[in-house]
């Protein structure tokens, strides 16, 4: 490669081995970028990031231990200049604003890394931000909404499990009547017409997440 070559140094940052291949092998494609280190979770991340100080990283937002929005926050904080393109399934506006609010400069959704990655990659490479248009557009529409205290995320966790307010109370160290008055509030700042659609509402738009699949108890 000539010295006049711009070469990317890129950290591939995801708990899915797959996918790091697939990425792997549509960089390995292009003379301007090579993948430098991969890290399976957020710890590793920090420390390859460390090691390698690359040009862009590609991170995952769910990721074991420590997740890709706390990663990128740790990261930024050591190095400001640190460019990170944030790959996620995720769709919901909360988790876009929250990354963004960390330092990430793209945001691409992972049906359509073949089509958007390398581009976006040489966009944050060259000082520019990405975001997919139907993620703007949801910015957009909830860019005047009151966000949820962090009990209110809580209290909302505990309805999406299937708590009523006395357990919730009972979990929260709180009483009844706080609990009613957090469920109104979120009924109110997420527009939902009662306690079902507030759980929609909210995972729809990343505000809260349903935990992993219940496995049955081992006997013994």
């Amino acid at each position: 490669m000539g010295s006049d070559c711009k070469f990317i140094r890129i950290l591939s940052v995801d708990d899915h081995p797959l996918l790091r291949e697939g990425i792997a092998a549509l960089v390995k494609a292009e003379p301007d970028m090579s993948i430098v280190a991969e890290a399976e979770d957020g710890a590793k991340a920090i420390e390859k990031f460390r090691l390698h100080r690359p040009d862009v990283t590609l991170m995952d937002v769910e990721l074991p231990g420590l997740n890709g929005i706390e990663a990128i926050k740790q990261i930024r904080s050591e190095f400001p200049e640190a460019r990170i393109i944030v790959l996620t399934t995720y769709a919901g506006d909360a988790k876009v604003l929250a990354a963004l609010k960390g330092g990430a400069r793209a945001y691409i959704l992972k049906r359509h890394v073949h089509k958007e990655l390398l581009e976006a990659i040489r966009a944050v490479h060259g000082g520019q931000k990405r975001i997919p248009q139907e993620i703007a557009a949801q910015l957009a529409n909830h860019a005047a909404d009151d966000e949820l205290t962090t009990r209110e995320i809580e209290v909302l966790r505990l309805v999406a499990i299937g708590n009523g307010n006395k357990q919730i109370a009972d979990q929260l160290s709180i009483g009844e009547a706080t609990v009613r008055t957090h469920v109104g509030n979120i009924l109110s700042k997420l527009a939902a017409n009662d306690r079902t659609h507030a759980v929609t509402i909210a995972l729809i738009r990343g505000i809260i997440e349903l935990p992993a699949p219940y496995a049955p108890p081992k006997s013994g």
